[in-house]
């Protein structure tokens, strides 16, 4: 192989490598408006989205979950059988904030009668953070995120 053709080859894979890794992890990142990463994984199937962050113990500081939807609506969530609160933070297709629930507690409930949250307006993504987080990284309607759908 002709050695410019290994430092093209080599420059490629430095810029598909990182793209490789976020797409095999399953990772998107989310940039907040004081320009911390969030590494969310994505919510975009109806099962997904089911499941969201449910039977999860743990949710580091940087982790969340980001669901994506084909139009904007008022979505709803619950927390039924999440083990941890939860900051659920509604975008609407600008990316830009139009409602958080801060700090959502646990629902031990066995039935389907858990509290339900929804914003008042549509939103086409939802990202839910570990409770309080919304707060500590100081995220307020109207701030807008950064970050692309696969």
């Amino acid at each position: 192989m002709h050695p410019r053709w290994l430092i093209v080859l080599l420059f490629g894979l430095s810029i598909i490598g990182p793209f490789r890794l976020w797409a095999e992890d399953g990772l998107i990142p989310v940039q907040l408006p004081g320009g911390v990463v969030i590494h969310a994984e994505i919510a975009d199937t109806p099962k997904k989205r089911g499941e969201g962050l449910m039977y999860r113990d743990h949710l580091a500081k940087d982790r969340g979950m980001l669901f994506t939807f084909d139009q904007a609506q008022p979505w709803t969530f619950w927390m039924k059988n999440t083990r941890i609160p939860l900051d659920i933070i509604w975008m609407n297709e600008k990316k830009q904030i139009i409602h958080i629930a801060r700090n959502v507690p646990i629902c031990t409930r066995t039935d389907d009668s858990c509290p339900q949250y929804q914003p008042n307006d549509p939103a086409l993504y939802v990202l839910e953070l570990g409770g309080g987080e919304a707060a500590r990284l100081k995220l307020e309607k109207g701030s807008k995120l950064q970050f692309r759908v696969p």
